[in-house]
């Protein structure tokens, strides 16, 4: 049940401390303060074990698991100083980019502090204003540089006045004041993000496991009661297909902020939405699938993990070949689990498929791109996207998901719907969610001992080569085609993306093997006119449709101030139909198939 939300001061953390530590060390502790929150602004006394050296390195991490890009988060750290827990003030310098070194003066600890400016809204960065903060750890909190994380580490909070409460998966501290929580390692702490402010709390357990939803920032708009259910209901599906819970406690930090996006942690979630998305289907299955996405990873991805994926190292890229299983897999499950949940309609749930689909076969970067490649290369392309990508590159997100998609039905079909891919994950988990990860190879092999035949040479093609994907077998299985999802009708087509910049109609993107790549236009195109006729941003795509294909026009365009005539040819629009639809007379067998897959079952 799923009344009136709790509010509590030392909200939710846990509901036991951790094991004790294998080897008894003294903490970092962590004093976190928040003097002028309306200032973006969070200060932090961290008392430092020295160890009796006559100096200490800091080091603040450069990025944060889950998001493959180098952020350079000590660019918002300032004021670093430091003392003795007597007052004595102590010599720091800055030794790296992200480092800084601090003499001791032989004291057995000392008290660094510093600042760290958050206003960037985003599930792996900090924000921090009047009413409420969020943050990460990497950007947050400075660690000794040569403890290799085994080191446990104190966070206390201190709360402004009007803020009643916080939020987060760390464990709470044994015998400290609330808003006390203590991480027995750094990796912990990075992997544990906090909440503080006055967020509505949703309990519910599911096989014995505590779990909450915190949601922060409901404004009388959000549907707390409806979205916890729902939350429980995708929580109660993956504990059924997993068959085991992997952690105590989960917290699901949604932060109703107007932005999007979610970040998977060990026991956690960071998500983002905005408060009318429960007042909106689409926006509300979006946000479950959402919520169905970053708790999958809490098997696949935190412990379930390719072998590159820790221990960290969080002063450098670490690359792998493997996201198309922890994020590609998760993204095909994530709305399927919905689904199984009773959160979606089948016709709903297809469309979500067929939108993965022609995402994937309407970019042209498909053909330049192995999934494995953009996988090892996310570090300086997918989170480094510019108005090439389309072209150049693959989401391992979206690809991986279809790929995951066609991996299921090929096991089904091979072994007569006796073993899915829910078997593969399920023995790939029991195998190698443990201290090591798992080697490409050694995913696939798992899956080819589930399926019972060979898939070295499907895997080669769909991972490792840009071939087109054959989606024949998987839709004969399921008795699905792929059906009309728009009609032409004879309708001009450039393929140019625009957009409209305050009244000027520029050139967004140009796609290869589009008309408009192959007359030239350019990104930053202002588009003026055609065939000496003015054209308005609101007109530009009517007047494409209007010219029947094959009709030749001349468009004047502004590049860099100066004018420029394109001569280009309209072409009739791609005839190829990506909207997944069941057969009009699907066979006995095909309609077990289907559901079966759709059930889980």
């Amino acid at each position: 049940m799923h009344g009136r939300p709790l509010v509590a001061a030392a909200l939710i953390a846990a509901s036991a401390p951790p094991p004790a530590h294998a080897r008894p060390v003294e903490p970092i502790v962590y004093s976190v303060r928040f003097p002028a929150p309306h200032t973006h602004y969070v200060t932090i006394d961290a008392r430092v074990p020295t160890g009796g050296r006559p100096d200490v390195e800091l080091m603040m991490a450069v990025w944060t698991p889950g998001s493959y890009l180098i952020r350079e988060y000590a660019r918002h750290v300032e004021g670093v100083t430091a003392r003795t827990p007597g007052g004595d003030r102590l010599p720091v310098e800055k030794s790296r980019k992200n480092r800084w070194r601090a003499a001791t003066g032989g004291a057995d600890a000392i008290v660094v502090s510093y600042q760290v400016y958050g206003r960037e809204m985003s599930v792996r960065t900090n924000w921090i204003e009047t009413d409420f903060a969020m943050l990460n750890g990497a950007p947050t909190f400075l660690t000794l540089a040569d403890d290799e994380g085994r080191r446990p580490h104190d966070v206390v909070l201190e709360l402004p006045d009007g803020w009643r409460g916080t939020a987060t998966g760390l464990p709470p501290h044994p015998g400290r004041a609330p808003h006390a929580y203590r991480a027995p390692d750094f990796d912990t702490l990075v992997d544990s993000p906090i909440v503080a402010g006055n967020p509505a709390v949703y309990p519910f357990t599911v096989a014995g496991v505590p779990h909450h939803l915190v949601n922060l920032g409901e404004s009388g708009v959000w549907d707390g009661p409806r979205s916890a259910e729902d939350a429980e209901r995708i929580t109660r599906e993956l504990h059924r297909m997993w068959g085991l819970m992997p952690y105590e406690r989960y917290r699901f930090l949604n932060l109703i902020t107007e932005a999007g996006g979610g970040l998977e942690h060990r026991n956690s979630t960071l998500l983002m939405t905005s408060r009318w998305a429960t007042s909106s289907r689409p926006r509300y299955l979006r946000w479950l699938g959402l919520v169905s996405h970053e708790l999958f990873h809490a098997w696949n991805g935190k412990r379930l993990r390719p072998i590159e994926l820790g221990p960290f190292d969080y002063e450098a890229e670490v690359h792998t070949e493997s996201l198309w299983v922890v994020e590609g897999l998760t993204s095909y499950y994530a709305d399927l689990v919905v689904h199984r949940a009773g959160l979606s309609t089948e016709t709903e749930y297809l469309q979500a498929l067929s939108r993965r689909i022609r995402g994937l076969q309407t970019t042209p970067g498909r053909a330049v791109q192995p999934v494995a490649l953009a996988s090892y290369d996310a570090w300086i392309k997918f989170y480094r996207g510019d108005e090439n990508s389309r072209n150049t590159s693959v989401s391992y997100y979206t690809k991986g998901a279809v790929v995951g998609f066609l991996l299921d039905m090929r096991i089904r079909a091979a072994t007569g719907g006796a073993k899915t891919l829910d078997d593969v994950l399920r023995r790939a988990y029991a195998r190698y969610s443990g201290a090591r990860g798992f080697m490409p190879n050694e995913f696939r092999a798992t899956a080819e001992a589930v399926a019972g035949k060979p898939l070295s040479g499907w895997f080669a093609h769909a991972l490792d080569s840009t071939g087109e994907l054959d989606y024949a077998e998987a839709l004969d299985w399921l008795g699905l085609t792929f059906g009309d999802d728009a009609d032409p009708g004879g309708d001009g087509w450039l393929g140019v993306v625009t957009r409209n910049a305050d009244g000027r109609l520029l050139v967004a993107q140009v796609p290869r093997g589009t008309p408009a790549h192959a007359a030239g236009f350019n990104v930053g195109d202002e588009i003026l006119a055609i065939g000496g006729h003015r054209v308005l941003p609101s007109e530009w795509n009517a007047r494409i449709a209007e010219a029947a294909p094959g009709t030749r026009l001349d468009v004047l365009a502004a590049r860099r101030g100066a004018l420029r005539r394109i001569p280009v040819e309209t072409a009739a629009a791609p005839a190829e139909s990506w909207e997944l639809q069941p057969v009009d007379e699907p066979t006995p067998a095909q309609t077990r198939n289907r559901g079966a897959w759709l059930s889980g079952s």
